[in-house]
């Protein structure tokens, strides 16, 4: 028998659509956690994929677990993320997708990496996120990024950024990033962007597209207060605030977007042996000999 582990109860959360290797992973990861005695709970899509009943929200799952397994893309990852942040349960990501700079476990390596977590063997790190207030409406988060941008049109906004009380800029751009270190490697790399350490505590603001050259990537403390507002000849209805891609908003005329680091930090699971810059290695494809 197993050496107990001090993950009792383990959610597994999986890729929402259709993927043929989802059914093999979570069918094979559910026996051997079974075969553990570890206590399971599922989101939607994985008992529907393995043919249970019971079906949890998110927010059940963050109360009875204290272990998520995300199985699916870095997309996955991200949505449980900002669902199960404030809980302070740990997340654990199977890469099913494609990049995987989050869900750094292969599903050829996942028995062996799981059972060797359950055993105490793994490394931890902590990630923030971003809330993002527009107006008077509830507050969004993003682990990744917050990004103002256009909207319907053919040209660019203008938006005023202050940071601190500090007014920095106005500009006229296709909009800005405003990304955490974990998503400097998604939309704000391809946005010229620099690579930040994952343990930062800082915020890159990347605009998109802006008209003047002069207007560049700008890197802030990570306790920064920025505030955007739409001004100029824009109108609100032509610029819309989209959460780590997923989480798309309208904003109101007047309105201000507040962006600031969310105050409860997310816990990343990790294979012993984790390393960052290896990731980005084999996933940016440095070091390689080009004929």
């Amino acid at each position: 028998m197993s050496a107990k582990t001090q993950f009792q109860h383990i959610a597994l959360i999986a890729k929402p659509d259709d993927n043929e290797r989802l059914r093999p992973t979570l069918q094979s990861l559910q026996q051997f956690l079974l075969d553990r005695n570890i206590n399971l709970s599922f989101d939607q899509r994985a008992a529907e994929v393995l043919g249970h009943a019971e079906v949890m929200q998110l927010a059940e799952l963050a109360q009875r677990a204290d272990l998520a397994i995300v199985i699916g893309g870095d997309g996955t990852l991200l949505a449980s993320a900002r669902d199960l942040v404030d809980a302070g349960i740990p997340l654990l990501g199977i890469n099913l997708g494609r990049l995987g700079f989050l869900v750094d476990i292969s599903p050829d390596d996942m028995l062996q990496t799981v059972g060797a977590v359950l055993d105490g063997h793994y490394e931890e790190d902590t990630r923030f996120l971003l809330s993002c207030t527009i107006g008077e409406q509830a507050p969004q988060l993003a682990l990744n990024d917050v990004v103002l941008h256009k909207w319907n049109i053919a040209r660019m906004i203008e938006f005023e950024t202050w940071v601190n009380g500090s007014f920095i800029d106005t500009q006229r751009s296709d909009g800005v990033i405003i990304s955490t270190p974990t998503g400097s490697t998604a939309y704000a790399l391809s946005g010229g962007g620099p690579l930040l350490a994952p343990s930062l505590d800082a915020i890159a603001m990347v605009p998109i597209c802006p008209h003047t050259l002069s207007n560049r990537p700008v890197v802030i403390h990570g306790n920064s207060q920025i505030m955007l507002s739409v001004c100029g000849k824009t109108e609100s209805e032509h610029v819309r605030v989209t959460c780590d891609g997923q989480a798309s908003v309208t904003i109101q005329p007047g309105d201000e977007i507040h962006v600031a680091k969310h105050p409860v930090p997310l816990r990343l699971l990790h294979p012993t042996g984790h390393d960052h810059y290896q990731i980005l290695r084999a996933k940016l494809g440095w070091g390689r000999q080009r004929s």
